[in-house]
């Protein structure tokens, strides 16, 4: 037998990414070994592995576009075991087409092992035989889920294509069940009593699991600001059956008319929500704000307390802007108490502007649903004052947090967000410079530089346009234990404290501070580790919310086949235009064979098109009146046509509405995560999305592969003809 060093053979490992097209990339584990480029797989290639898998691959030249392409030379590791994918063909041998269309094998089914599913039914399978350069993967049906279009569907679709975890383990479940209904009075030992205190909470209309409470009063010259968490590591302790689920989950997810919560509904709605007069366990930042809105001390303690009221954003909204109407006068009691909170939250607000966190001006959009599930309206949805006052409560009880653990030195896992990387600033300061525009702050520009650049573009008719491409400049958020630093919120260190009913980083960071007031150190294992699996699922979350938002959206535009619409474009790309439509908040694709019969160069930089004959040019924000010809379940995609290119940016005053539409979640609290530090909202047909600085238009979106539209020229990139396929994230 004889044993052969990969790294002698020149061999590359990696995981498997596919396309929908059919081909796909290894994603090197060691990308200096093919100067940082991915790994072109062909679909032959392909054919032997699934999206995913870990496979080693030997370079056997380089494609036509110049890229890396690879032989397979070992599947390492077969990851997909189960998928969820719809029955398409019944004679004799049933044939399952996989949901994630990144996996483009068709799975085979013995008529026996079929559950006699019917075309058309979504069904679970599990595969018996895999792939390999000679056959097709084989399976099992052990699950039929339903018809496609049944309510619901596209939840149950998205949990299991992303392989969210969406049954609790019945050690859990009991564990969970296992706790008083009420807090037993033993456990307020070692607790400072705020059962007294006029502390409230304030979220959303449909929000079911409070996480946090607020109060305030003045204090000397300043203020006193206390801000009450749940305290979820009373109950879930390191390696019970309840954080092993947590874990595992990373985080609730929030879908459209329905919540896989990172907790038992026990512990989440219950034990652990901070729900109006009854008695919770919390762990508490009780801040001393000075008069210029600066946190000078603070101190961090376990409490028992009782919220005297649960109010809603619009309800407190209301009452800070009608003092004497009928809500305030109902709430006469509270009306001192969220002044307070509101002086406190000007001051603060001033502290935000100075040290210049970044605010971008987004817009929200809630879908309204019918009794049958279905999308009756999208409308928009706007923060108010209440949701800001809220948002920088919690701001500062996370700053709070890091500052505390690094102060003694305790590992933690941070809210990274790093600046825009040099490339990117690059392309940045190239685009703004055609504008008139420069980028301040050199190689290393501060927040503050891109918060002068906003105020000098807000009022420009073309301002959508600057604050697009500026965001977009940004990378993501993560989760390290490495403090570098958030970029966004211009702050030197930043943590997620807030949050622990419904994110696992934030459980941690408790067990790390409890252990610091009892003299202690809390042993979480990898630290690195478990940065990069909050990341991951909390970037998995996003993309089955997507998955769903899009499928809505389709079916909602399913009967405007026909119809014309003004819009906006909203990115583009090297295969046509996503445009935004106005007041119907859906994006859609104008493929660049629709732009009319000419060759279109794609600057990215710019992000424009412009043909080659006729010089036309697509840009970014721009005008658009488009047609809707095809609405596609299956894919998720939407088709426009053009019907006229209105006024360019550099014609109009008025550029309209914009539509950047994000679906808020169902009770998640914005002050929790910051607008624009949300995921990027989902162009229609869009796969993975590419990094992104958690705002609304770090997305994308892949290319569209439809045939009927590949009889028309597809263009040409920078004078060369552009490729009929391109590696798309």
């Amino acid at each position: 037998m004889r044993l052969c060093i990969a790294d002698k053979l020149d061999l590359i490992a990696g995981v498997v990414q596919g396309h929908p097209d059919g081909f796909g990339f290894l994603i090197p584990d060691d990308k200096t070994k093919v100067s940082g480029d991915d790994v072109f797989l062909s679909p032959k290639e392909m054919s032997q592995v699934m999206h995913g898998d870990r496979a080693m691959v030997r370079i056997s030249g380089l494609d036509r576009r110049g890229r890396p392409e690879g032989k397979l030379v070992e599947v390492l590791e077969r990851r997909t075991q189960k998928l969820v994918g719809r029955v398409v063909h019944s004679t004799g041998v049933t044939i399952v087409a996989a949901e994630d269309k990144r996996i483009n094998q068709d799975i085979l089914i013995p008529y026996n092992m079929d559950m006699q599913a019917k075309p058309g039914q979504v069904v679970m399978v599990e595969l018996t035989e895999q792939p390999s350069s000679h056959a097709k993967p084989m399976g099992k049906v052990v699950e039929i889920l339903g018809n496609y279009a049944d309510s619901g569907m596209e939840i149950e679709i998205a949990l299991r294509k992303h392989n969210l975890p969406y049954e609790f383990s019945p050690a859990a479940v009991k564990l969970a069940e296992s706790y008083p209904k009420l807090v037993q009075e033993s456990d307020f030992k070692g607790r400072i009593d705020l059962r007294e205190l006029p502390l409230i909470t304030i979220d959303g209309e449909t929000a079911r699991d409070f996480d946090d409470a607020v109060f305030a009063e003045p204090q000397g010259k300043g203020w006193r600001l206390v801000v009450a968490i749940a305290d979820v590591s009373f109950y879930v302790k390191p390696q019970d059956a309840l954080d092993k689920c947590a874990f595992e989950r990373g985080n609730s997810v929030y879908f459209p008319r329905r919540v896989i919560p990172m907790l038992p509904e026990a512990l989440s709605n219950g034990l652990c929500s901070l729900n109006p007069e009854v008695e919770r366990l919390c762990m508490v930042c009780d801040m001393q704000v000075d008069g210029a809105g600066v946190v000078k001390q603070f101190k961090f303690y376990p409490s028992v307390m009782r919220s005297k009221a649960r109010m809603t954003y619009n309800q407190v909204f209301e009452i800070l802007q009608n003092p004497t109407a009928e809500l305030a006068l109902e709430y006469a009691w509270l009306v001192p108490h969220l002044n307070d909170l509101y002086s406190v939250y000007q001051l603060m607000l001033s502290q935000r502007e100075k040290r210049g966190a970044i605010e971008f001006e987004t817009t929200e959009t809630i879908m309204m649903f019918n009794e049958q599930g279905k999308i009756e309206e999208i409308v928009p949805s706007f923060r108010n004052e209440a949701h800001k006052l809220i948002e920088e409560c919690m701001l500062a009880a996370n700053v709070c947090a890091a500052d505390f653990l690094a102060a003694h030195e305790h590992p933690a896992l941070y809210r990274v967000h790093e600046g825009p990387t040099p490339e990117k600033l690059e392309a940045l300061r190239t685009f703004m410079g055609e504008f008139g525009f420069g980028v301040g702050g050199g190689d290393s520009p501060h927040a503050k530089d891109y918060g002068k650049l906003i105020d000098r573009i807000r009022e420009r008719p073309d301002a959508q346009l600057l604050q697009t491409v500026l965001l977009r400049s940004m990378q993501q958020a993560v989760y390290s234990p490495d403090n570098l630093g958030h970029f966004g919120l211009a702050y030197e260190a930043y943590a997620h404290f807030t949050s622990p009913i419904r994110r696992y980083p934030d459980l941690l960071i408790h067990r790390a501070i409890k252990a610091v007031l009892n003299g202690d150190r809390y042993k979480a294992g990898d630290w690195s580790q478990l940065g990069e699996h909050c990341s991951m699922t909390e970037r998995r979350a996003d993309d089955a919310t997507r998955d769903v938002t899009n499928w809505l959206k389709c079916f909602y535009m399913q009967d405007k086949i026909g119809e014309v619409f003004e819009g906006t474009v909203a990115a583009v790309t090297s295969f046509g235009l996503f445009v935004a439509l106005d007041g119907v908040y859906v994006e859609g694709l104008v493929h660049v064979t629709e732009l009319g019969n000419d060759y279109f160069h794609f600057d990215k930089a710019r992000h424009e098109m412009t043909g080659e004959r006729t010089a036309v040019r697509y840009r970014l924000g721009d005008r658009l009146t488009i047609k809707v010809v095809r609405v596609d379940l299956e894919t998720a995609k939407i088709d426009f046509t053009l019907i006229n290119k209105n006024k360019s940016l550099e014609e109009s005053d008025d550029i309209g509405s914009r539509n950047k539409s994000a679906t808020p979640r169902l009770g998640e609290k914005p002050s929790a995560r910051p607008a624009w530090e949300k995921s990027s909202p989902a162009k229609l047909g869009a796969g993975k999305s590419t990094p992104k600085f958690e705002g609304k238009f770090g997305h994308k979106p892949p290319k569209k592969s439809d045939a009927k539209l590949g009889s028309k020229p597809a263009g040409k990139v920078n004078g060369k003809p552009k490729p009929g396929k391109s590696k798309k994230r």
